[in-house]
Order: structure tokens, then C-alpha cells, then sequence
């Protein structure tokens, strides 16, 4: 009969057979000091594996609810309305949020006005008042980098031009402290990152800008892993971490409120050159003819610079969804909607919308519950930055064609605005045609309607021929800078998305 010894229980009070025990018995020789200091170490040892344990279950919880949430995926192009778009969504459910910040949106504004003083001066440069430049020379891009005496030795130029010369030159003398204020601006937004690939001189922020700028954000923001991973975990406290953020928040409000007293100062010296420089006549001779072309938003800010310049200003929510700033990455807003008696959270993914931040959409595919995507119709007379050789509207389509044949994204519920509709009904009255920069528009009246109608059945069209589970597209035509008119349009998509959400979840 073969025997063996035993090998000692879990449960036994024995531990002469545990190495492990051995190992971590104390000394015979340990002191009443040593003694004191292991057990000392031991119960901040057991803290923090208690306090893990804890943050390990509130995580397991919310990824539990999480899955009950509704994702909301903000799609298209650059500078196709989708932050301004998520602005109303915050107005509308979560206009608290809005308030927090809405001082950090100052210093988006004040770059919104520098840029365009600094581009008009640098078109005066370059082109004068227009008159003798062709107009194949049409500036579709901004002109920087054109040095201002280029070709002025081989030039004979009119009295009129030589005056407009030495007036742009003293205007750029005396607005110096404005132009050099963009580039500390442009820092404070983008935490000094450049991003390739992603258009001429555009400034990025990343997700929770707001925090960088004045120390506060709206809801909640995460980046996902390539991986599709929706969060990063580290066992530090919640105390200790809103301790260390209470310390870098208040220490970056004093210095953005520097900021901010410096550039409100200098654009209020500044006020009577920028608006000089706006109404001079060649300014306006310049985009007449097209040679020039300011971003949607300068007739806006410029427009109001009194307003905006006064000492204590504070952005109104106008001001705010005129605010433009690219942004980079994906960032997600989470708030609480309540629809018919019904209280479900929402995270709405604004995304940045150039060609090389794209690729960053794809982990947010699989579980999407909702698209909106937006198409800025008014952009039939622009080419990308990116590609100067491409379409607005046609890289759209392109995009729309990805997105409804996209797998991952067969079974979300799927949304289209045709965007900025404003700025189309502005560009078809002052007589700019269709047909110049889409040939394929033909004979067609150029008139609003006939163009809308176009370009919705275009995108119809993309959607019929990939939609292989027969998925209904909700088409609305959208300026998502009118309030009144986008909470009656956003009502009824949470309603339709809501609907979709409770089909999909067997509950209706």
C-alpha cells in the first residue's frame, strides 16, 4: 500500500508547512518600533486595496447601466455645425452646464476676432483692393504666407492703391499687440499641438478645453482606446483627485483671468482700427469678387465688436454658437434626458470632422445607438483644406456613403441635417451660381428650393443604394445657430431616437 504525506490544509492553524507564511512571519528579533511600522504599513496597504476593491465595484456598476444608455454619435465633416449642434443639445437639457462655462468661451471669441483682422490685413497685403487680380485667383483658402511686397518693385501702382497701401500699413502698425495676442490665444486652446494633416493654420482643441481654459467642462469626457476601451482606471481616490483638481483649476482660472483682463484690454485699444479696417471699401470690393473669403462666423463677431470688446464682457449664448474652434479627438458629453416619464442617460460623441482625425471615429461603431450626420449645403462654393481639389459638398457624400455602408452601423438609427441652410438662402440671393462649382447641377433654376431639393435628393440617393435592412433616414433641413427652430427639430429626433431605442430593446 503506497502512502503520502498530506499536504496542509487552507483551513489548518497550522503554518510550519507554508512557505508563504514563513515568508511573511516577522522576525523573532523585531522591535516594539519595527513591530509599530509593519502594522502601519499593513493597514495603508489594506486602504488601498480596500479603496480599489471599491472603485473596481462602482466601475462594474456603471458598466452595467452603461448598457442601458443611449450613444449618440455627432458625424460629418469639418466646420459642418456638429459642436454648434451638440451647444443646442446643451441649451436645451442642460443649460446649467452651459453657464459653468460660459466665460472660457471668451477666449475662443477674442481668436475668432483676432485670425480674421490678421487674414483681411494679409489679403490688403497681398492683393489690394483686387481690382487688377484675375478671377481664376479666387482665395477659396486663407492667404498666409504671401509676402506683403511680393512683386511691388515690378507694380506701378495708382495713387488710390499707394494710399491703400500706407493705411493698411499703419493699421497693422497699431493693431501689433492684437495680432501678437492670436498666437497666445491659439497656444491657450490647442495646449501648443499641431495637428497634421488637417487643413492650413487651423487651431485644434483637445477634449475638456474648457478645463484648460478656465477649469470647468460640461458633463463628462472620455477618449477611448484604439481598442474601443471607453476609459482609463487609476487607484487614486476620488478625493485625492478632485483635491488635485480643485489646485489646478484654480491655478489655471488666475491665469486665464490674466489672460483674458490683457486681450479684453488690447482689443478695446484696438476697436476703432478693427473696425476701420472692416469698413474699408476694399475690404468689401475684395469679397464682392470673390477673392477673398472670411470664415462664416467674422461677419458675426466683427459685427458686434463694440458689444464684445467692452470692459466685463461676458459671451451671451448668440455669441457662443457663433463660436468656432476645430476639435481633435472625439469628446463625449453625458447628461440625463427624461422622455415620457422615462430618465435614460445620454452620451453624445462630438467628433473632429478633418479628413486625418476620422480614423479616431471608429471605435465608437459598435454600440452606437444613433448617428446624426450633418451636411453643410452652403458649402457648394468650398474645397477642403485638406484637398483644395475637392468639393465640400462631394467629400459629404463620400463620407454619407461610408457611413450607410458601414457594418458596424447598420442597426443605429440614422438622422441627416442638411446644415446651414441660412448661409445657402444668403449665397443663392447675392447670385452666386450652383452650377459654377457642381457641373452637375446643369440648367437647373438657382433658385433655394430647387437647390435644396438637389442636394437632398443626391444624399437620398447614397442612402437607398446602401441600405440593406431597409433603415428609414430622417431628413431635416437645419441652421443649427437658430435656438427657436432647433429645439422643435431636436424634440423630434429624441423622440424618433428614443422610439428606435425602445423597439431595439423589446420593451414597445
Amino acid at each position: 500500500m503506497l502512502t503520502a504525506s498530506r499536504p496542509p490544509s487552507v483551513h489548518s492553524t497550522t503554518t510550519d508547512g507554508d512557505p508563504f507564511s514563513q515568508l511573511l512571519r516577522p522576525p523573532a528579533t523585531e522591535t516594539e518600533h519595527e513591530r509599530v511600522a509593519r502594522l502601519q504599513r499593513e493597514a495603508d496597504a489594506k486602504r488601498v486595496s480596500d479603496r480599489i476593491d471599491e472603485d473596481l465595484k462602482i466601475e462594474r456598476e456603471r458598466l452595467r447601466k452603461s448598457k442601458q444608455d443611449i450613444r449618440l454619435l455627432l458625424l460629418g465633416q469639418a466646420e459642418s455645425g456638429k459642436s454648434t449642434l451638440q451647444k443646442q443639445f446643451q441649451l436645451l437639457y442642460n443649460p446649467q452646464g452651459l453657464d459653468e462655462e460660459r466665460l472660457s468661451w471668451r477666449t475662443v471669441i477674442y481668436f475668432n476676432i483676432a485670425r480674421p483682422v490678421r487674414r483681411i490685413l494679409e489679403a490688403l497685403e497681398a492683393y489690394g483692393d483686387g481690382e487688377d487680380v484675375d478671377d481664376e485667383m479666387a482665395m477659396d483658402t486663407q492667404p498666409s504666407g504671401i509676402p506683403a511686397s511680393e512683386g511691388a518693385d515690378q507694380r506701378v501702382l495708382s495713387p488710390a492703391q499707394a494710399g491703400l497701401e500706407k493705411k493698411v500699413a499703419e493699421l497693422r502698425e497699431r493693431m501689433a499687440p492684437l495680432l501678437a495676442a492670436e498666437a497666445t490665444l491659439a497656444d491657450r486652446l490647442s495646449g501648443g499641438v499641431n495637428v497634421s494633416g488637417s487643413g492650413k493654420g487651423s487651431v485644434f482643441v483637445r477634449t475638456g478645453w474648457q478645463s484648460k481654459t478656465f477649469g470647468l467642462n460640461f458633463g463628462r469626457s472620455r477618449e477611448r482606446t484604439s481598442s474601443g476601451g471607453r476609459s482609463s482606471f487609476t487607484g487614486r481616490s476620488s478625493v485625492e483627485q478632485q483635491k488635485g483638481e480643485v489646485e489646478l483649476q484654480t491655478r489655471q482660472m488666475t491665469e486665464e483671468d490674466k489672460l483674458m483682463a490683457n486681450v479684453g484690454a488690447i482689443l478695446s485699444a484696438c476697436q476703432g482700427d478693427v473696425r476701420e479696417l472692416w469698413t474699408l471699401p476694399a475690404v468689401r470690393k475684395l469679397r464682392e469678387r470673390r477673392r477673398f473669403k472670411l470664415e462664416e462666423w467674422a461677419d458675426y463677431f466683427l459685427n458686434n465688436l463694440p458689444r464684445i470688446s467692452s470692459s466685463g464682457y461676458i459671451p451671451s449664448t448668440e455669441d457662443i454658437l457663433h463660436a468656432r474652434i476645430q476639435t481633435m479627438g472625439v469628446a463625449e458629453h453625458v447628461f440625463d434626458m427624461s422622455v415620457h416619464g422615462r430618465t435614460v442617460r445620454w452620451h453624445m460623441y462630438d467628433v473632429g470632422g478633418a479628413r486625418g482625425q476620422r480614423h479616431s471615429w471608429i471605435p465608437y461603431f459598435d454600440d452606437a445607438t444613433a448617428i446624426i450626420f450633418l451636411a453643410p449645403v452652403s458649402a457648394f462654393d468650398q474645397y477642403l483644406d485638406e484637398d483644395p481639389r475637392t468639393n465640400r459638398v462631394d467629400d459629404s457624400l463620400q463620407l454619407f456613403k461610408q457611413i450607410c455602408s458601414n457594418a458596424l452601423l447598420k442597426r443605429a438609427h440614422l438622422v441627416l441635417f442638411l446644415n446651414k441652410t441660412d448661409i445657402l438662402r444668403q449665397k443663392i440671393d447675392a447670385g452666386i451660381r450652383v452650377n459654377k462649382y457642381i457641373t452637375s447641377y446643369g440648367d437647373r433654376a438657382n433658385e433655394y428650393d430647387a437647390v435644396v431639393a438637389y442636394f437632398k435628393a443626391h444624399f437620398t440617393q447614397v442612402h437607398r443604394r446602401n441600405n440593406e435592412n431597409n433603415r428609414v433616414l430622417f431628413t431635416h433641413l437645419t441652421s443649427v445657430v437658430d435656438t427657436k427652430a432647433m429645439q422643435s427639430i431636436i424634440t423630434d429626433v429624441r423622440d424618433s431616437i428614443f422610439r428606435g431605442y425602445l423597439k431595439s430593446a423589446a420593451l414597445v
